[in-house]
């Protein structure tokens, strides 16, 4: 889009917080490229950039935006439309707490206790998954927080009559208990289930879809070809050089 700026946004598609970017940069038609290193992996370039060594980091030629509902603001406040925050000043708060809510505590429970422990924590740090963390989190906690969720979701269409950040925060965070064999019961969640078939089915989420799917269980050394024999939109240089190291904040 001629005088769009071209965005770079440094983060691996299989982080819900990367994909909730990509999602929002592809709704509003915006141009960019991907440093697609996953999450612990970067070199001194990357601390410098990402102090927490966290990923999504959006460049926008010198200015360095850190944080996935930061950069999401940002990139609403510099391309108003198509709007992706409600208009209404209580729903756009709500659809703010809906979106730090599954960024905290759905990121707590399916990326830490679930994604990282079947998956991540095996293929960066080679270390074995604490079963005993993924089975409260997949049989208790999960169902809690879904539980209270399903009350807050409309019974069709979007939550604030068009899709939203708080519509796009959702189907990011529980795509990644997808990777771990989950599914939503439809009837026990019949309103999420739906919001959820309907927000992947968009081609935002349906084009990365396709590009998670084929590195989910690739060797992350390995995922940049692949990710560039399927056409995605790369970044000349990388700042992720092999081994990982974690970051400054705690993990389990």
């Amino acid at each position: 889009m001629e005088g769009t700026p071209r965005y770079r946004v440094i983060g691996n598609h299989l982080s819900p917080y990367v994909r909730k970017v990509l999602v929002c940069l592809a709704l509003k038609g915006l141009d960019y490229e991907i440093d697609p290193i996953a999450p612990f992996v970067g070199d001194d370039r990357f601390t410098a950039l990402s102090p927490l060594r966290r990923v999504p980091v959006l460049l926008d030629g010198e200015r360095v935006v850190n944080d996935s509902s930061v950069i999401c603001q940002y990139l609403e406040d510099r391309h108003p439309q198509p709007a992706l925050y409600p208009a209404d000043v209580g729903d756009r708060a709500q659809a703010r707490w809906l979106e730090e809510f599954c960024d905290s505590r759905l990121g707590e429970v399916v990326v830490w206790k679930m994604f990282y422990q079947r998956g991540a924590k095996r293929l960066l740090f080679g270390e074995a998954p604490d079963e005993a963390v993924f089975n409260r989190a997949r049989d208790e906690e999960l169902p809690a927080a879904l539980d209270w969720l399903e009350t807050q979701l409309p019974a069709e269409g979007w939550i604030f009559g068009q899709v939203s950040i708080a519509d796009i925060a959702i189907a990011c965070l529980l795509r990644n208990a997808v990777f771990v064999r989950w599914q939503p019961d439809p009837a026990r969640w019949p309103r999420l289930t739906a919001l959820l078939q309907r927000a992947w089915a968009l081609p935002a989420f349906a084009d990365l879809a396709r590009l998670e799917d084929a590195i989910v269980r690739v060797p992350i050394p390995e995922q940049r070809q692949v990710l560039r024999s399927l056409g995605a939109r790369l970044a000349a240089d990388t700042l992720g050089p092999w081994p990982p190291r974690k970051g400054v904040m705690r993990i389990d």
